[in-house]
């Protein structure tokens, strides 16, 4: 057999057993992808089908924040960004969980009591069933209160807000009102020693008493700290510095508790509405404190006096001890502790003694008009001149004043130290007398001279002695 024949025989046979495996293969495919044309055609009929059945209409608010055992802190979170709307929807679906935990509060209750009522005394068992049953609604409860807080801090609408809030409270009272002191004194031990009740009220109040106690250590020494830090500012007076230190005190202690019952889960937002309505109605009610504080603000910015001085204010001279925003406190020379109210201090003269470095001292001597004036001038100014307390510059000043009654009057005027000013004062009115009395010149006294003239007989005769 030629070569060509048999290259070719293999070759058609190859050929024909292809075909015949490749013609199965492609009908399987062919019936493979009918279905797969005919699959939209069955997803439109499903489709169709779907849209007769009523559809569940998602929430108005997202997934996830009405499960009940979702933990509060994160549900405070997810509420942030939530709107009032979507609030509104969220309170009431938390109303729905509330009232489900109830109607299975009750139905416990019921059940319990059904027992007692033939005698027989309730299962263990049915007793912690409440007991858990009330513990979830009250976590159920906390976050609804969380909800509703929001929903109030954003606008929500007050009826809804109101009505939600009720709705809790009218729960609380009506259960309460209606248990028997048996259930009572059960619901009250359950409470003591649950971990979200009593020991959680016990961990709080001791939290708050040690906090307010830290607080009080952490202010003292901010006020301090602030005290130094304001008394190295030049300029500045000690009322102000110590108004300041005072005012960083209760400023710590107020942020510090505001902290405090953030961290507990208090909403603060309300109290600062509540500080603001109770503020609006003690304006009217403390004008008087309130314009001794803006009397005390006024003499505090504007220093007219500081701590240690003498002043004369509202009749009263002492040196001053205390200034507060409502009264300043001054001391006598014969340590009297008298009280001013701040308006009275501002509304009236305002004499400070001690304001001053130096002061001037006024005296006045008298001599007789027999006397010399030449000596009695020489004899001032060696006295002014030897008193170690008077200042030379400015330089004393003695001078003949006025002529008196009954005397010459000198004016004696020299310069001492604010501080030395009784001293000078009292040594030179001793000092002065004895040198006077040294050199013979006299401090006369006022007197009255009485001359009596003689006249004839006659003249005082009555009128009738004539005749």
């Amino acid at each position: 057999m030629p070569l060509r024949v048999r290259i070719l025989v293999p070759s058609l046979m190859f050929v024909l057993l292809a075909a015949l495996w490749l013609v199965p293969v492609a009908v399987a495919a062919q019936q493979t992808e009918a279905p797969a044309a005919e699959t939209p055609a069955a997803e439109a009929s499903e489709a169709a089908a779907a849209s007769d059945a009523p559809a569940e209409e998602p929430p108005a608010y997202p997934r996830g924040l009405d499960a009940v055992d979702i933990p509060l802190e994160e549900l405070q979170l997810r509420l942030v960004p939530l709107t009032a709307d979507e609030l509104a929807a969220l309170a009431v679906a938390w109303q729905g969980l509330a009232r489900e935990a109830t109607q299975a509060v009750v139905d416990t209750q019921l059940e319990i009591r059904a027992i007692r009522a033939e005698g027989d005394t309730a299962p263990d068992a049915l007793r912690d069933q409440r007991v858990a049953l009330t513990e979830e609604r009250s976590r159920i409860f906390e976050r609804f209160s969380a909800v509703v807080s929001s929903l109030d801090g954003k606008g929500g609408d007050p009826d809804l807000v109101e009505s939600l809030r009720g709705y809790r409270s009218a729960i609380a009272i009506e259960e309460t009102s209606r248990m028997n002191s048996r259930e009572l004194a059960e619901v009250a031990a359950a409470w003591l020693i649950s971990p979200e009740g009593g020991i959680q009220l016990l961990f709080r109040v001791t939290v708050v008493v040690v906090a307010i106690l830290g607080l009080f250590v952490v202010a003292r020494l901010v006020r301090g700290w602030a005290r130094r830090m304001f008394g190295r500012i030049p300029n500045l007076s000690q009322l102000l510095t110590g108004f300041l230190a005072v005012a960083a005190y209760w400023l710590t202690i107020a942020f510090g508790l505001m902290i405090v019952l953030a961290m507990l889960g208090v909403n603060v937002t309300p109290l600062f509405a509540l500080v603001g309505g109770a503020a609006f109605i003690m304006a009217f009610a403390l004008q008087d404190t309130l314009s001794n504080l803006a009397a005390g603000l006024m003499i505090i910015i504007n220093r007219p006096f500081d701590e240690g001085d003498y002043v004369t204010v509202a009749g009263v001279g002492g040196t001053v001890r205390n200034v507060s925003v409502v009264s300043t406190t001054v001391t006598t020379p014969d340590n009297q502790v008298i009280v001013i109210p701040n308006s009275k201090v501002w509304g009236d003269i305002i004499t400070n003694v001690t304001a001053s470095e130096t002061r001037r001292v006024d005296l006045t001597f008298g001599i007789s008009y027999d006397d010399s004036i030449e000596e009695a001038q020489a004899v001032l100014e060696e006295v002014v001149r030897a008193h170690p307390a008077v200042l030379p510059d400015p330089a004393p000043v003695v001078r003949v004043n006025a002529l008196g009654s009954s005397s010459v009057d000198f004016i004696v005027r020299p310069w001492t130290r604010a501080e030395d000013y009784w001293t000078v004062y009292w040594d030179l009115t001793r000092q002065v007398k004895e040198a006077f009395d040294a050199r013979g010149i006299s401090i006369p006294y006022p007197h009255t001279e009485m001359v009596v003239r003689e006249k004839d007989k006659a003249s005082f005769a009555r009128p009738d002695s004539a005749s």
